[in-house]
């Protein structure tokens, strides 16, 4: 469904992105990984069409995305920001009423259509209970699930999600991380911006890290996410551990070299990241 090659970015005079690529299919939920200011959320957001490629190509549906500007592009994929605008006085449900724009011309209003897939993204998402309550009200965990809805009323078959759990507690991080999962096994083609490798590790299909404005390395995240590529790219001695279906980033903070088992996390200068 989407097919970045070479991507290059400049911003300010800085190359951003020098030579990234990216692939995203149904039913299929890829993590975009990397160190801070490694280029994985400008090109996600050189894929969304939402910034200017210097050279290099991005398609979906093997179309040109510089072809499919606005309603077009956003009936193919939807995007959820990092930081939201919260305006004030905007309830739930009007937010999400926002995501249909694509599906309306000028001056036509909402068909029943439209109210139900409003209602469906709600549902999916899971915010239904606090439909009427004001967004400047919510929780994060509750307002990144009313960005996602909004994202599911567009219809779109592609959800691209910027960091959906950086400022996220434990609890709202799972919760968010299930939902995106679960529109992946819907059969939505998902693409993930994360920071936290053992959560990519646990809910993606493939892993894309990106290095220094350039894509290092693709592929399932047990063949991908290797201890001597955590050393080259992030400069850590760490491993993963996946067992019974959980997956624990362990990460040896002190340098006294890897575990050759799983340890608990009250182990001394160990810091034990796990999800199921």
């Amino acid at each position: 469904m989407l097919s970045v090659r070479d991507a290059v970015v400049r911003l300010g005079g800085a190359e951003i992105l020098r030579g990234a690529d990216l692939d995203a299919a149904p039913g299929r939920l890829t993590a975009v990984v990397g160190p801070n200011g490694a280029g994985k959320s400008t090109l996600v957001r050189a894929a969304a069409g939402l910034q200017r490629l210097e050279s290099g190509s991005v398609r979906w549906n093997g179309q040109e995305a510089t072809k499919l500007r606005g309603r077009k592009l956003a009936r193919l994929r939807s995007f959820v920001p990092q930081r939201a605008r919260v305006p004030d006085g905007v309830r739930v449900h009007e937010a999400v009423a926002i995501g249909r724009a694509p599906h309306l011309g000028p001056l036509q209003r909402p068909t029943r259509g439209d109210r139900d897939a409003v209602d469906r993204a709600m549902a999916r998402a899971g915010v239904t209970a606090f439909a009427e309550r004001r967004l400047t009200t919510l929780s994060g965990g509750e307002l990144q699930r009313v960005q996602v809805a909004v994202a599911l009323a567009q219809d779109a078959p592609a959800l691209m999600a910027d960091e959906p759990t950086s400022s996220l507690d434990l609890g709202a991080t799972s919760v968010i991380a299930r939902l995106l999962r679960g529109l992946a096994d819907d059969g939505l083609a998902v693409v993930l911006v994360v920071h936290d490798i053992a959560l990519a590790a646990a809910v993606a299909d493939e892993v894309v890290v990106v290095s220094g404005g350039r894509t290092v390395a693709a592929g399932p995240p047990a063949t991908v996410l290797t201890a001597s590529l955590l050393s080259d790219v992030w400069h850590v001695d760490a491993g993963l551990v996946q067992r019974d279906g959980r997956t624990a980033l362990h990460v040896d903070w002190l340098g006294a070299g890897l575990p050759s088992q799983p340890l608990p996390s009250s182990q001394p200068g160990v810091v034990v990241h796990d999800w199921s």
